[in-house]
């Protein structure tokens, strides 16, 4: 498999997608994702093909990985890239779901599915160029929060970086909740 390692340096090619536009915590993948790869075949399977037990394979492995980060970094609660309600009725799933549950089990810590909302429905963002990518990420997703998410520490879980646009929109949003502080883990990135 082809590992990144990324949570082992702080100044990692995921973390540096964010610099001047988003504050980040801490960014880092799982794997790297290369076109009719390996990862590419396991994550379309995941995907497209209802195989969710390969998030919680990944997660529960990549969560071994991290164990100590959390003594470093202590999140709060995960929380998964949402789809809208639209395209979950197509698919009857978020891909991200078992990953995040898997990450969140492994830390001990809540998996908040309800607190990000996807406004927007759009077509799949695999299809999608650079431009297409990031137009508009102010206005696809929002929070709902209480105070009692106030200066939480949100681990943000996706299935593939590639630009970073959704992250940054996820980020914008949750930016919301006062006090809060934000980081990111995904399955793969795009290499």
């Amino acid at each position: 498999m082809p590992l990144t390692q990324y949570h082992l340096d702080p100044k990692n090619e995921a973390i540096k997608k964010f610099y001047g536009k988003i504050d980040i915590q801490f960014a880092a993948t799982f794997l790297y994702f290369n076109k009719k790869g390996m990862v590419q075949e396991l994550i379309h399977n995941l995907k497209y093909k209802g195989h969710q037990e390969i998030g919680t394979v990944l997660g529960s492995w990549y969560v071994e990985d991290l164990k100590e980060l959390l003594l470093e970094i202590p999140f709060d609660a995960v929380i998964p890239v949402p789809l809208h309600k639209r395209k979950f009725k197509e698919r009857g799933y978020n891909q991200v779901t078992t990953f995040g549950k898997a990450i969140a089990s492994g830390f001990e810590i809540p998996f908040e599915e309800n607190i990000l909302i996807r406004k927007i429905y759009s077509k799949t963002q695999s299809k999608k160029n650079l431009l297409g990518r990031s137009e508009n990420i102010e206005n696809i997703f929002d929070v709902e929060f209480t105070e009692a998410d106030y200066d939480k520490h949100f681990l943000i879980v996706d299935d593939v970086l590639t630009t970073g646009a959704t992250i940054e929109a996820c980020s914008l949003a949750l930016s919301k909740i006062p006090g809060v502080k934000i980081s990111m883990i995904c399955m793969a990135m795009a290499h």
